[in-house]
Parts: C-alpha cells; sequence; structure tokens
C-alpha cells in the first residue's frame, strides 16, 4: 500500500524495527513492538496493518511463552476483523485462542479465557447464519471449565439468551441481553459484535412468513398454485431502535429450498436473489404438480436464506401445508361395432371396445355382455376381466354372433371398475342390433 503520509512513513519504520528484533531473536520486544505499532496503525486507520501486526506480535509471544500475551493479540486481530464485517477471520482468531489456552498456567485464566473466546466465536457464527455451530463450540468448551463457573458466567447467559431466543421466537430474551449490556466486559469491537448478533436474532424472529394455497382440493393432473406471503415490516423497529444504532439498508433473498413429498415436483418458483425493500409485505408465488397419491402430501417447510446489508446472514422457516389430494375422476367408455352387416343365419364379426377416456387409472376392470336369445355367441368370451386400464388405454376384442331370427333386439354390456381409491363404479350400456333377412 501507498502512502507519502509522514505519520503512516514513522509507523513503517517502527514496524522495520520489530521484524528486525524478531529477526534477532528477541521475541518478547519484538511482540512489545509489533502490539505498540498495530495500536498507531488502527488510529490512522489502517485496518490491515494493524491486524497484521497482532497477527506477528501472537506468533513472537507464543515463541518466548508468553501465552497471556499471544491470546490478548490474538483478540485484537479478532476485533479488527469485527470491525471490517469479516466475522467468519475474526472466528479463526478465537478460534486459535481456544487451542493457546492449554499452555496458560492460572486455572482462573483458563476459565476466563474459554468463556470469552468461545462466546465471541458463538456470535460470529450466529451472525453469518450458523447459529448451531456456535452451540457446538460452547458445548466442547463446556468441558473444559469449572462447572460452577460455567453456571454463573454471564457470557453464557448471553449464549443461552440468544439461543433461546431464536429457537423459542421470544423477543422478551433479547430485551433482558439488551438490558444487561453493561455487564459484558467487552471491547468496542466486541459490543459491536454483540449488537450485530442481536440484530441478526431479531430479524429471525420478526420476519413472518405464511403459506397460502390457491384452492382446498386438488385432483392428480391439477396444477398446486401456492403463495407464500412475508412480512418484513417488523424490521422498522430494529432500524429505529437506538441500542442498535444499526440502519437495515438492503435486504435480500438468496436461497429458497422447498421441501416436498415425493409425489411432487416443482414447475416454477421465484428467481434469485430477490431484493426487498425493509419494512414490506410481499408475495413468492410456486407452481408445484402432483403425479401421484401419497398418504401424507406436504409442502414445506420452506427455507428462506436473508442477508441483511450483505452482512448479516441467517433463515427462516415457514409452516407446513397439506394439499389434498383427489383421485381424478375415472370412466370407460364401451362401443361396438358389427364388422360386417348382420343378416339372418350368417354368422357375423362384432367388436366390443372399452376405451379408458376419464382422468384417472381404473382397476379390477369387469366386462359382461348379455346377448338376446335371438343372436347366439359362436366364437369369443362374452366375459372380459383386467387388472387395470390406464388413462387412453383401450381393450377391445371379437365375437361371432349367429342371427337366429329377424328383428330389432339389444344387446347390454355391463361394466364395473375401481379407481385409484378405491371406489366401485358399475353401469350398463344399451346397444340396438337390427337383423335383417
Amino acid at each position: 500500500m501507498q502512502n507519502t503520509d509522514k505519520e503512516f512513513n514513522k509507523i513503517i519504520e517502527r514496524l522495520n524495527k520489530a521484524d528486525l528484533l524478531f529477526e534477532n531473536k528477541q521475541y518478547r520486544k519484538a511482540g512489545k513492538s509489533y502490539n505498540e505499532t498495530a495500536n498507531l496503525f488502527l488510529k490512522l486507520p489502517e485496518f490491515d496493518l494493524a491486524k497484521e501486526c497482532f497477527i506477528k506480535a501472537a506468533k513472537a509471544y507464543e515463541i518466548d511463552h508468553q501465552y497471556s500475551f499471544v491470546l490478548i493479540s490474538l483478540r485484537n486481530a479478532g476485533n479488527i476483523c469485527v470491525y471490517k464485517d469479516e466475522f467468519m477471520e475474526a472466528h479463526k482468531f478465537f478460534n486459535n485462542a481456544l487451542k493457546i489456552i492449554p499452555n496458560t498456567k492460572k486455572e482462573k485464566d483458563k476459565d476466563f479465557y474459554h468463556l470469552l473466546f468461545a462466546s465471541l466465536s458463538y456470535l460470529c457464527h450466529l451472525i453469518v447464519g450458523n447459529q448451531e455451530q456456535g452451540v457446538d463450540i460452547i458445548k466442547r468448551v463446556r468441558k473444559k471449565v469449572n462447572a460452577e463457573v460455567f453456571k454463573d458466567n454471564s457470557l453464557i447467559r448471553l449464549v443461552k439468551d440468544l439461543t433461546v431466543a431464536v429457537r423459542k421466537k421470544n423477543e422478551n430474551y433479547l430485551e433482558k441481553i439488551e438490558n444487561e449490556s453493561s455487564n459484558y466486559k467487552f471491547t468496542e469491537a466486541e459490543s459491536l459484535l454483540v449488537k450485530k448478533a442481536l440484530v441478526a436474532a431479531r430479524s429471525q424472529i420478526s420476519i413472518k412468513s405464511r403459506i397460502k394455497l390457491d384452492k382446498e382440493e386438488y385432483f392428480i393432473r391439477d396444477l398446486i398454485n401456492l403463495s407464500l406471503l412475508i412480512d418484513t415490516r417488523a424490521l422498522k423497529q430494529i432500524s429505529s431502535h437506538p441500542f442498535y444504532d444499526y440502519k437495515i439498508e438492503d435486504l435480500k433473498i438468496t436461497k429458497f429450498d422447498v421441501k416436498i413429498s415425493n409425489n411432487l415436483t416443482i414447475q416454477n418458483k421465484p428467481s434469485l436473489p430477490i431484493k426487498l425493500e425493509p419494512e414490506e409485505e410481499i408475495q413468492l408465488d410456486l407452481v408445484l404438480k402432483p403425479n401421484f397419491q401419497v398418504d401424507n402430501t406436504f409442502i414445506g417447510p420452506i427455507n428462506i436464506s436473508w442477508t441483511i446489508n450483505d452482512v448479516i446472514v441467517f433463515s427462516l422457516e415457514s409452516d407446513i401445508v397439506n394439499p389434498k389430494l383427489l383421485s381424478p375422476p375415472a370412466s370407460l367408455t364401451v362401443s361396438t361395432k358389427n364388422l360386417r352387416p348382420p343378416l339372418i343365419d350368417q354368422p357375423f364379426p362384432m367388436e366390443i371396445l372399452v376405451e379408458n377416456k376419464g382422468e384417472g387409472e381404473t382397476f379390477d376392470v369387469k366386462v359382461d355382455v348379455e346377448f338376446p336369445s335371438q343372436l347366439k355367441v359362436m366364437r369369443g368370451t362374452t366375459l372380459k376381466q383386467i387388472y387395470s386400464l390406464r388413462l387412453n388405454e383401450t381393450m377391445k376384442w371379437e365375437l361371432q354372433i349367429k342371427p337366429l331370427e329377424t328383428g330389432e333386439y339389444i344387446l347390454k354390456i355391463n361394466v364395473h371398475f375401481k379407481d385409484s381409491d378405491q371406489n366401485i363404479t358399475e353401469s350398463v350400456h344399451e346397444f340396438p342390433v337390427s337383423i335383417k333377412l
């Protein structure tokens, strides 16, 4: 980085001297010089150079076995990352500090630093939408801390209240943290970290969503039109809250994950990302297609990932709806066709045709043909049975009929079948047959 400012150049000279001390293995003096130089960079402010100095200080102190100073330097480096909204980078420094703590001598110091750095890591994870990973860090640290100290620690109460607030959607826990904020012995950067964690938590609690379907019942071949109603108007309280001092200027939906039963497919869903104006109510539309019937058809929860100001990340889950699917109405069409003119005493072929022109599959199909005594069946079967007849599928066969007398007669065809819900349909179809000389 180029900077001609005299003050900046003087600080660079101090940094070079600190590097020289390190090269000459004067690690304790080098660590002290790096820390002093870092604080000078912070006043400019030159955050990246300050962070580099704190990292070098931690390295020098570690070589010199000055582990308490290592922890202070790592804490300072993490704080700089917080100022820059680099929360996962801050977590790395806090996590490295947790690895150094066992080298410190006093048990009291170990307890303090374990709880401090674990809590800071938790806050970083919460802000970027990984709260449960933060909880896992707290669980691991609990095994290394005196039980009574852990139980009564204000930082652990902070973590518990944030976790319960998000899980139970209860803002009372957040208000408790706000009221007790003066009890936490945090640096300026760490207090900022707490406030942003509270913004993330309150946003998750405040935004409301609801699924709405366009109909109460659907046939299998119908499309399901779903609307996800989202209300962000409560975010106004965050932007105007004096404690947070945080303006929500950019609100986006970045991910949209819909859980559905395996008989559904998504035909259309919103394109991402979706930019919203804070404090508004919107509707997102989806189209789904049922493919077959199952006992429990469900849509949801819909998991929505959000970002605020491209910094804070969190996710919300909608409710679950269970659209009622009905089997499409099943029906069979029956027809007959004389393949030659029917004349007395002359056998002629007759075709029986059964077609599924309904909207659903039919099962246990039985077709029974009844001829009057004047029409004798010479060949073929008058009873047909088939397991199922799918949509647009046909079944046909021929009978050889011999008319014994002239006249007008009625041919009856009895049809029996079940739909996919095992409902039985029975019908009788009549067809005139004219026999001539």
